[in-house]
């Protein structure tokens, strides 16, 4: 490690341990044993790192996990039919703010349940809301507990989730509370302590202290879900792209560890860290993250160069096709010709124009629609690099 990441590392840590609001996400099997029992020592001791993180001023959103396992414990349903996850995930959400609520009363702090979907974030005016409501909790001194709404929400429990439209166990939605809502780190406690470089924990691979680049680890010694979670060290590692592209600071470590979480928020080494990186604007992070895509635009290497070298806005000249339907407003994937995926933004058109109008330029553009100053697809103001 190099004197430059060092210091960059120290200085991270040194933002954790004063940072004044951090969301802490809480894996499914750091709340549970694998027997499908609740881990009472485990979450005991982790309440307890909250409660002395609280009382130095910080203020902690939690995102817990555990719900459908927790059902599934208490009624006995076994398989993986959809009706009967959302039936587990019910049965198990109020086992799991019971015990939370019970814990956090014996320290005089109040909780507060907030069962939250995509379309809480996808959508402008909801977000608001929900923004507003977290800042009226955490002004009363109220711990919000969040997890997802799974009785109604079919995208982080279905088998086969939509492509770029699931929470994945709670990781993605942590991420997006941690971004949305001003805090300036996410912990995610975990079962294992950290991210391992290849072949992993359990084969001697060794623990990776920092990572300045979320994007250079792609392919790189990561697995998929546990037997019990639904997410995986990938899905740790998109929530921990959101965190850094949004100038926050993230950490992985060991939840099964006592007193983890109070280290990391200590400042001291544990786990491993993940630098802040570029710091989007609350425009682009809602294009980038916040939501999925509704259509496709593909573009020609010409355009995808331009868009990525030079900061350019999406002219009509460099589309080669538009999938979907979409209306203007809405988030478009941008793609190359090879279909990878490398941009998004607001579509200046909706679908059917937009098909009339691919390579057109500008001029003849401006003649033909109906949108005044809106020549290109996408503005570049309006533009998020992947």
């Amino acid at each position: 490690m190099s004197s430059e990441l060092k210091k960059r590392a120290a200085a991270a840590r040194r933002a954790l341990g004063r940072a004044a609001r951090v969301v802490v996400k809480l894996g499914t099997n750091v709340v549970m044993h694998e027997s499908g029992a609740l881990a009472i020592g485990r979450l005991g001791a982790i309440i307890e790192d909250i409660v002395e993180v609280r009382r130095r001023g910080c203020q902690v959103i939690l995102v817990t996990s555990g719900a459908v396992g927790l059902g599934r414990s208490r009624i006995g349903a076994a398989g993986d039919v959809l009706p009967v996850k959302q039936a587990c995930a019910a049965v198990g959400q109020v086992l799991l703010m019971s015990v939370y609520e019970e814990a956090f009363r014996r320290f005089g702090i109040p909780v507060a349940q907030l069962l939250l979907t995509e379309e809480d974030f996808s959508s402008r005016t909801r977000y608001l809301n929900l923004r507003n409501t977290f800042s009226a909790l955490l002004a009363h001194g109220v711990l919000p507990i969040v997890n997802e709404n799974d009785p109604v929400s079919t995208a982080e429990i279905e088998v086969a989730p939509r492509a770029g439209r699931s929470f994945g166990d709670n990781d993605k939605l942590s991420a997006l509370v941690m971004s949305k809502m001003d805090a300036e780190a996410l912990v995610v406690l975990s079962n294992v302590s950290g991210l391992y470089a290849a072949p992993g924990p359990e084969k001697g691979g060794k623990l990776i202290d920092v990572v300045e680049d979320v994007d250079a680890l792609a392919g790189d010694g990561i697995g998929g879900a546990s037997a019990t979670g639904r997410g995986g060290m990938r899905t740790k590692l998109e929530s921990m792209r959101i965190v850094t592209d949004s100038g926050g600071v993230g950490v992985i470590a060991g939840g099964m560890s006592p007193g983890a979480l109070g280290r990391v928020l200590g400042g001291r080494k544990e786990g491993t860290l993940f630098l802040p990186g570029r710091k989007l604007s609350s425009r682009k992070r809602w294009i980038a993250f916040a939501r999925g895509f509704d259509g496709r635009a593909v573009v020609t290497e010409g355009a995808r160069k331009a868009l990525q070298e030079r900061g350019a806005s999406l002219l009509f000249a460099g589309i080669v096709a538009i999938d979907g339907e979409f209306e203007r407003g809405d988030v478009v994937a941008i793609a190359d010709e090879k279909g990878e995926e490398f941009a998004r933004g607001m579509a200046n058109h909706g679908a059917a124009a937009a098909r009339q109008l691919i390579g057109k330029h500008s001029k003849a553009v401006a003649s033909l629609t109906r949108e005044p100053n809106y020549d290109c697809f996408v503005t570049r103001d309006n533009l998020v690099i992947l």
